[in-house]
């Protein structure tokens, strides 16, 4: 009897494992694989198989929907004369074509009127400027405003047909490395409403370039590996909160020998506020002006900067080569000073300097850190001319 028992209790034993192995896999079954409300496909009384539709939503989608209405494509023109096929000049006619294409994003909308920022250099000699809206729709544009030094323009159209105005950002609150996003017409209006990726590579890089006109373009511009191209000019840079962080104004394809990718550059959103803002209420910007020929000290000889007498530490600078009559370095600044600090800001070339003095208005005092003669000096500058007023 006690062995029939235990073998009995062994038998019972052997069951329970079995029965507990067998619910356990049902249930593993059951969690591993959807029910058939969870799964992506959906059979018909027929045994036909459907496929379920999917709309995915991102971050980037959701920060892209929130701005994209405000884009717009900026079509400028130029007028050409065409001569009649039998009589030659005889029979010109005066007539526009599309000159340029480049990008643009509204941030107003007030009264009748809305306003949109773009670059200078793509509107820069347009007779005529059209606006792509985001829904195809083309408005006149009329040029409120141009400035060559910082690449911006803005151009005023009908409140109309608006809807949607972007938002800014503070752009002295971005990362290395958050996300950036491209909005705009590369290529031109064609390719409308293109979204790109990447991230903010690097920031406060100086970009220094030069307008048809020869005059000087510089920013110091937000890197950024997002593919840009040629009509993403004027579009915006946004985060990932939708808000415009900067305005898209030029890349480098080359640097002279090898082909480059992924080196993008945006006005800062915060530079952009303060120059549109003039631009709106005077049409142009009005920047204070020392006064001066100067040259970068890197680009003298060896023999010519040995010359200066400087203190070994002094590597960076910028060489006086002359001041205007009447203007505010006169009497202040000499040949051959060799200016390296203005206020606070160091300064090792042509653009720091420029950088530095055009956050100035007229009517303020800045303090200049020069040597002169081999020897440290610091000279108080009220500036009270503008570059209107440059010989």
């Amino acid at each position: 009897m006690k062995h029939s028992s235990n073998f009995f209790k062994k038998i019972m034993q052997l069951l329970t494992v079995l029965v507990v192995g067998f619910v356990g896999g049902v249930a593993g079954t059951y969690l591993t694989n959807p029910s058939p409300k969870q799964s992506t496909t959906t059979t018909t009384t027929a045994g036909k198989t459907v496929p379920t539709s999917y709309k995915n939503t991102t971050s980037t989608s959701e920060a892209v929907d929130k701005v994209k209405n405000a884009v717009v494509s900026v079509i400028t023109y130029a007028e050409t004369n065409k001569q009649g096929f039998l009589f030659g000049n005889d029979n010109a006619d005066s007539s526009q074509q599309v000159a340029s294409e480049g990008s643009g994003v509204i941030y107003k909308k007030e009264g009748k009127y809305a306003y949109l920022v773009t670059n200078t250099h793509v509107i820069n000699g347009a007779s005529k400027v059209d606006i792509r809206l985001a829904d195809g729709k083309k408005v006149a544009g009329d040029i409120v405003g141009t400035d060559v030094y910082s690449d911006i323009s803005v151009v005023r159209i009908s409140s109309e047909e608006v809807d949607t105005v972007a938002e800014f950002g503070d752009s002295d609150n971005l990362t290395v490395g958050e996300t950036a996003i491209a909005i705009g017409s590369p290529l031109g209006s064609d390719y409308a409403n293109t979204v790109t990726q990447g991230i903010v590579s690097s920031l406060n890089r100086t970009v220094s370039l030069r307008a048809e006109d020869g005059q000087a373009i510089s920013t110091q511009a937000i890197q950024t590996d997002t593919a840009i191209n040629p009509g993403n000019s004027g579009g915006p840079l946004i985060n990932i909160q939708g808000q415009v962080i900067g305005i898209n104004s030029s890349k480098i394809a080359t640097d002279g020998q090898n082909s480059v990718e992924g080196l993008g550059f945006a006005i800062p959103a915060n530079d952009v506020q303060n120059i549109i803002k003039q631009l709106e209420e005077n049409g142009s910007v009005i920047r204070p002006a020392l006064g001066i020929q100067m040259i970068d000290m890197s680009h003298i000889t060896s023999s010519d900067l040995a010359r200066l007498n400087l203190p070994d530490k002094i590597r960076n600078g910028v060489i006086v080569r002359s001041a205007q009559t009447g203007m505010p370095a006169e009497g202040k600044l000499e040949k051959y000073d060799v200016i390296t600090k203005i206020d606070d800001q160091e300064i090792s070339s042509t653009t720091d300097l420029q950088s530095a003095l055009y956050k100035h208005s007229i009517g303020d005092e800045i303090s200049i850190t020069l040597y002169r003669n081999g020897k440290e000096k610091t000279v108080s500058i009220t500036l009270t001319k503008s570059t209107q007023d440059l010989s």
